[in-house]
């Protein structure tokens, strides 16, 4: 048998070695004294021993290695003896708690040490040579392995299938870092169990090296799926304020509950208390404390405020109760939460009935009344002079909000509440002393930490006196918040739905036009094949506008904002949009004589004005009147409720009809996708979803001023731009040489179908075309000759660079590399506040073969505008 020191463990029986070879590592790599013996008991030669023991014996490792103890040192009290499968015994000092540091800062207890070396901590071993990581009795329990897998060592791949996907990648790094040389291994995860439920656990050890090559990491395990819980049972204590805790499991009979719970119903302390001892002690009548009934459909979160009799002294006091429906693994629920003590609160609500109704007959018994509800409530209470300054403030601004009342004392009433509050209160004061009524006011007040808290006001003016109460919004105001996000979840469902209907028909459109020109290819008759052709691409056309329409909606669709003086692109398309109108409907012109400039996308505000004047058309179908005006304004862009902006430079646009109008009803609604007051098939609801998100993501905003029967008036606002739009080219100028390509394009795209199709163009066009799927390829590409002069590059590029990531590393290489982005939607790595670098340029998909064609041939050029 070999022998053994100073924490090398390699050479040990492989039984003992794999039974408890961890746990004598990791004590002797603390500086534990501990030995292991063979045999069936303590007596047995020596076959290890860490140097703080060789120190503590006083004898040399020769003297001490291969040979049983003294039998000195095995009287009793000197040494503890704890077993190690495979006839073998582990033996330690009683004074290892005092000497040796133990993980994370605490103390080796004896007993603590004891249960490490049985496996109560649950001990590991990863012999790195042979690819085998063994495990006791704890480990494979909380590995959900069979005692006998455990003992003969698993496949590490077994052992990180083991852990939750979520924490695979952090612990393989972690494991990856103490390979290389990392000192001390600590990390909690959760393990996957095989009947699906999830166990925490915390893994501390070491890794062993030999000539700089690591050879074994072991280390221990403990289960803290209990602790995990208790933290959060903590967190949602702390959520709701809360004193006493508690979790209850159904199919129990007791609840686990703290100190504090039991305390407030007057019970002795402990940690199990029956349902029904702690329901008995709930007035009959009210809402149980503990529910019993419930099932995973039922609401996550439970509220109640009830009556309870003391168990010991029979008084009756006021308990709130919240608590949280939790979903452990697949099925396991559990009922957790807090209750606290509201009778105080009670008792001032109690008051303030009692005060009301003796206002008018017993001043006297009021202001008595009023001084304990001014010194116990938990609202807000404040008096002001007729200059609006603070004379007085209830003990609530120092409780609840840790502010010193006495530096408040003098100071205007709206400097108590926040900046952006103040204007609005300042105008309720005035209105008060003026004799008008006010409502409510929610104003929000700074907490000493800083935290705002929300509060609603009511102020009342008393001769030369305002009083004002506020009471603490925040929390009602969060759950006004959930709500709101449910609604936006079931819109998202209506826009999903509308959006399938829509492209259903689309690809129907498209895809039987396919299956006729196969048939007809198959058949070889080619006559009238180009009406099934036109067919697809119109569905393609129709489908690739309802999709701009909704990124446009979604504030997603690709931008390439320039300086556009609207009044030009009006006159563009005067022609065209009288057209589309129609002879019954007169179009008048109404432009601002020196029109400021604004930065957008040209061909976007193109299709926000044709949505407008086809809406406009819609309104008047027995004819009228649409004008068309522009103006120089400044408008507050902010959104409906939103408090009031300060007013910016806008050029505003707008189109009026006289046409029936909009009700308050429909004017609500405008700008919900899929909402249309058109016939079924006449209109998809997009058009004024598609301006609001253009003028949205524009900066500017979009505003309706409508009555039913008078016609309606859109005014889109877009913000001032300082910089001049761009001269267009002299009339007859040529564009394009009209030369045959022979330029060098690199197109970048992982879509194998997309790549395919553009090459081919770009190649029937006389362009020589390098192809490749990602960064990588296309960055090894760039370093070789030819050098292209164009790199064509997807944005959302796989493994690795992004296409705006590959462009900036691209020109570090060929600073005059001229770029064409396609996207289907803007992203942020392409247009970085909302301008494109020189000769960068973007082309939004669905495109057409033909228009590619002309912007890469005028990219090339130095002619293209994104604009």
């Amino acid at each position: 048998m070999s022998l053994a020191a100073n924490s090398d463990l390699m050479d040990l029986p492989e039984e003992l070695r794999a039974a408890g070879g961890a746990v004598l590592s990791a004590m002797a790599a603390l500086g534990s004294p501990v030995a292991a013996v063979k045999g069936n008991g303590a007596t047995g030669p020596v076959v290890f021993a860490s140097p703080a023991f060789i120190a503590w014996s006083g004898l040399s490792e020769a003297a001490l290695l291969g040979k049983p103890l003294p039998v000195p040192m095995l009287e009793t009290g000197r040494l503890l003896a704890a077993p190690l499968p495979g006839e073998a015994f582990t033996l330690f000092t009683p004074g290892i708690d005092a000497q040796t540091p133990a993980p994370a800062g605490g103390r080796w207890s004896a007993a603590l040490a004891g249960q490490l070396v049985q496996g109560a901590g649950g001990d590991w071993q990863w012999d790195i040579e042979r690819s085998r990581i063994y495990g006791d009795a704890r480990f494979s329990r909380l590995y959900g392995l069979s005692p006998t897998e455990a003992a003969e060592g698993i496949d590490p791949k077994r052992f990180y299938a083991g852990i939750h996907p979520d924490d695979r990648a952090r612990i393989r790094l972690a494991i990856g870092a103490m390979l290389r040389g990392a000192e001390v291994f600590s990390k909690e995860y959760r393990v996957l169990l095989p009947d699906g439920s999830v166990r925490w656990v915390h893994a501390r050890g070491r890794c062993e090296f030999r000539d700089d090559s690591p050879v074994c990491f072991f280390g221990t395990l403990a289960d803290i799926t209990q602790q995990k819980r208790v933290e959060e049972q903590l967190r949602i204590a702390q959520s709701a304020g809360g004193v006493g805790t508690f979790e209850y499991v159904p199919g129990f009979a007791t609840v686990s509950v703290s100190a504090q719970f039991c305390a407030l119903l007057g019970l002795h302390e402990t940690s199990d208390l029956p349902v029904y001892t702690i329901n008995s002690t709930v007035l009959s009548g009210d809402t149980p404390l503990i529910e019993t009934h419930w099932t995973k459909e039922a609401e996550r979160t439970s509220q109640a405020q009830l009556r309870i009799r003391r168990a010991d002294t029979g008084e009756v006091r006021w308990l709130a109760r919240r608590g949280e429906y939790l979903l452990d693994g697949k099925d396991d629920l559990r009922f957790s939460g807090v209750i606290y003590d509201i009778t105080d609160v009670k008792t001032t609500e109690t008051l303030l009935r009692q005060l009301g109704a003796r206002l008018e007959n017993q001043v006297e018994e009021r202001t008595h009344e009023r001084d304990r509800l001014w010194n116990l409530s938990r609202d807000l209470y404040i008096l002001c002079d007729r200059a609006d300054r603070c004379i007085s403030l209830n003990p609530a601004w120092g409780t609840e909000l840790g502010l010193d009342i006495a530096s408040l004392l003098g100071k205007p009433f709206a400097e108590l509440v926040i900046p952006e509050d103040r204007t609005a209160l300042e105008t309720a004061l005035r209105r008060l002393r003026e004799g008008e009524e006010t409502d409510d006011l929610e104003l929000s007040v700074s907490h000493a930490d800083g935290e705002r808290r929300s509060f609603s006001w009511r102020c009342i003016r008393d001769g030369d006196l305002i009083i004002a109460s506020g009471r603490d919004v925040t929390q009602r105001n969060e759950l006004e918040e959930r709500l709101r996000h449910s609604q936006k979840m079931e819109a998202v469902g209506q826009l999903t739905g509308g959006l399938a209907h829509d492209f259903n028909n689309l690809l129907t459109g498209i895809s039987g036009s396919l299956e006729l020109l196969q048939m007809r290819a198959n058949q070889q008759r080619f006559d009238g094949i180009e009406r099934y052709i036109g067919v697809a691409q119109g569905a393609a056309a129709r489908a690739a506008a309802l999709t701009h329409r909704l990124l446009a909606f979604s504030r997603r669709q690709t931008l390439a904002p320039k300086p556009v003086v609207v009044n030009q692109l009006i006159l563009d398309m005067e022609e065209l949009i009288r057209r589309t109108v129609g002879p019954q409907i007169q179009v008048d012109l109404e432009l601002e004589q020196s029109p400021w400039t604004t930065l957008c996308d040209g061909n976007q505000l193109e299709n926000a004005l044709l949505n407008l004047c086809i809406n406009a058309r819609d309104a008047m179908p027995d004819g009228g009147r649409l004008t068309i005006r522009t103006a120089n304004d400044w408008v507050s862009l902010n959104n409906p409720g939103e408090p009031l902006a300060k007013p910016s430079a806008c050029v505003t646009l707008s189109v009026s009809d006289t046409g029936m109008g909009m009700t308050p009803d429909v004017v609500s609604r405008a700008f919900d996708p899929f909402f249309t007051t058109k016939p079924m098939g006449a209109g998809t609801g997009l058009g004024l979803s598609m301006v609001y998100g253009f003028a949205r993501q524009s900066g500017g905003q979009v505003e309706i001023d409508t009555q039913p029967g008078r016609g309606t008036t859109m005014k889109l606002h877009l913000p001032h731009h300082a910089l001049q739009a761009p001269a267009g080219p002299a009339s007859g100028e040529a564009t394009n040489t009209g030369a045959p390509a022979s330029e060098t394009v690199l197109l970048v795209d992982d879509e194998t179908t997309v790549r395919l199709v553009v090459a081919e163009v770009l190649r029937d066009l006389g362009y020589s075309v390098l192809e490749a799927e990602n960064a990588t390829e296309a960055l090894a590409i760039l370093q070789r000759k030819p050098v292209p002069e164009l790199l064509i590059t997807d944005v959302g590029l796989p493994a690795g660079l992004n296409g705006r990531q590959l462009a900036d590393a691209a020109r570090l290489l060929h600073p005059r590399l001229k770029v064409i982005f396609i996207t289907g939607y803007a992203e942020n790595a392409v247009l970085r506040s909302g301008d494109l670098e020189a000769d960068m340029h973007v082309v939004v998909k669905p495109f057409s073969m033909e228009a590619f064609g002309a912007k890469v041939r005028q990219v090339l050029d130095g002619e293209a505008s994104d604009g």
